[in-house]
């Protein structure tokens, strides 16, 4: 069995009882039959109230992540004659023409504020139990403050100036600055950290630990500037050494290793969202990426949906001898004896590979009528035969080679020709077996973690901080205005609470 703690079936028990999760509100509806009172009473029932908290983490891969990575230059859904138009939502990703009524959008923000929501009822029934002569209880506090913290990062970067509820009994909260929501966040981690544990075990494997603590603040300090207008490069170089010194992480000497069926062994995960087929669903991408056909190659239990891909100009970005290029399916595709060439028997009547199933770098259009077979697919992650939609491989929410990444951008951004910086970076080149640079300029920091960080959810932070996100792109002209460097806050929450702005533009 995997190596994570919230797979048990008191967790699945507590949250069938105790939460009900609102999609239109920051408030969560909490029933009466577990309380303070009559759980928690045992270690094994704090353990999995800690599974209700981290279970929200399983939407990420489906809605955040989704949002940030379509609306990037390294992820495109194609309308395909009558698949993936869904109104015209992942188009606009695409072109950076959100509104405010949008799928992704409006879920995004319910995962979101679902995390805050359980969150915030669990600080409040261990504040009664702590009320009540409860002193162990230090640690779990600060673990989920932390972890609120993770769930208001998002929601800072994504939407820019949200609420910030810190209990079931906030309502009609006004918008906060993107700035305001900073520094609450950093208030929260740098409070709680010297509280965490710092165990690299079992016990706190997908759960924020000291070292994910330092690598999530170097992280919130990397983009500072975009959130605050003031740059925070040593604070990146200072909680990166953090990580670094503790000697607990290293580079995998198999890139891919990081994200095989098995990797909750990786020594490059620092925090992972734990996934398993039976008990921990959600991670999906073999099916969104995937052709109808490319069932028969890997035996799956359900049939792909033919969507996600990658831009032909992000895909020749990687040398052919870059092992990161394998990231990416692209060519004939075989069932899986290996010599069988798969066929779509519908394949568009103008594509002129015709019905053998060829992964092609090149996209025809983006609507309405991309080819079936257009565009390289992901494969970053391992497909195991037999996959159910679920798949089994952990999600990497912080990897060392990020650490190494960041703390490199830092240095080179204080001094660009740091000679330290320019050994970070190729010591990640080296993995790749690729050269490396002998200098190192912005266009190539932005490049290599494009290369590296391929649908790890960091690709529209890298470019809003390089100041290229309103460049244009394939099928997307320049950016007319900066208001879309955050997305609208959705229609319903407006509704739902008077007392909340749009973000302006929208």
């Amino acid at each position: 069995m995997k190596k994570y703690f919230i797979g048990k079936l008191l967790v699945a028990a507590f949250l069938i009882l105790t939460f009900n999760q609102s999609c239109t509100d920051l408030e969560e509806e909490v029933f009466n039959v577990i309380t303070a009172e009559t759980f928690f009473k045992t270690q094994e029932e704090i353990d999995a109230a800690f599974g209700a908290a981290y279970t929200r983490l399983y939407d990420y891969t489906n809605e955040p992540l989704i949002l940030g990575e379509v609306a990037s230059d390294e992820l495109v859904v194609p309308t395909r004659g009558n698949d993936w138009g869904d109104g015209g939502n992942w188009v606009r990703m695409h072109l950076h023409e959100s509104t405010p009524t949008d799928d992704r959008v409006r879920f995004s923000w319910t995962v979101l504020y679902s995390g805050v929501a359980t969150c915030n009822n669990l600080l409040e029934q261990f504040a009664a139990l702590e009320a009540a002569g409860n002193n162990n209880l230090g640690q779990a506090v600060a673990e989920l403050k932390v972890l609120r913290a993770y769930f208001y990062f998002w929601l800072m970067d994504l939407y820019g100036n949200v609420p910030l509820a810190t209990s079931l009994q906030d309502e009609n909260l006004p918008n906060s600055s993107q700035a305001e929501v900073f520094a609450f966040i950093e208030s929260e981690v740098t409070a709680n950290i010297g509280n965490l544990s710092d165990a690299v075990d079992a016990t706190t494997y997908g759960r924020f630990n000291t070292w994910a603590a330092h690598a999530f603040l170097a992280k919130l300090y990397l983009n500072a500037e975009v959130y605050t207008g003031s740059a925070r490069w040593s604070d990146v170089v200072t909680h990166a050494d953090e990580v670094i010194n503790s000697g607990n992480y290293s580079l995998e000497s198999d890139f891919f290793a990081n994200f095989a069926t098995d990797n909750s062994g990786s020594n490059e995960n620092i925090l992972a969202i734990p996934y398993d087929e039976v008990f921990a669903g959600g991670f999906n991408i073999h099916h969104r990426t995937l052709h109808y056909g490319s069932q028969n190659t890997y035996q799956f239990q359900e049939q792909p949906w033919n969507g996600f891909c990658t831009l032909e100009e992000f895909y020749n970005s990687f040398d052919d001898a870059d092992v990161r290029k394998g990231s990416f399916i692209a060519g004939q595709q075989y069932w899986a004896d290996g010599t069988t060439p798969v066929v779509d028997p519908d394949a568009d009547a103008g594509d002129p590979d015709g019905q053998p199933l060829n992964f092609t770098p090149e996209i025809n259009e983006l609507q309405p009528q991309a080819y079936r077979q257009a565009g390289a697919r992901i494969g970053k992650w391992e497909y195991a035969l037999g996959s159910t939609p679920n798949l089994d491989n952990d999600y990497a929410l912080f990897r060392y080679a990020d650490i190494l990444l960041m703390k490199a951008e830092a240095m080179w951004r204080m001094n660009s020709g740091s000679a330290d910086a320019l050994a970070l970076v190729n010591q990640v080149r080296q993995r790749a077996g690729v050269p490396d640079f002998t200098a190192l300029t912005a266009d190539d920091i932005l490049a290599e973690r494009g290369r590296e960080f391929f649908y790890e959810g960091f690709r529209r932070q890298d470019l809003l901080r390089f100041g290229k996100y309103n460049d244009a792109w394939w099928e997307k002209a320049a950016d007319a205005s900066t208001h879309v460097n955050i997305f609208p806050i959705p229609d319903e929450q407006l509704q739902a609470n008077p007392n909340l702005q749009q973000n302006p533009g929208y």
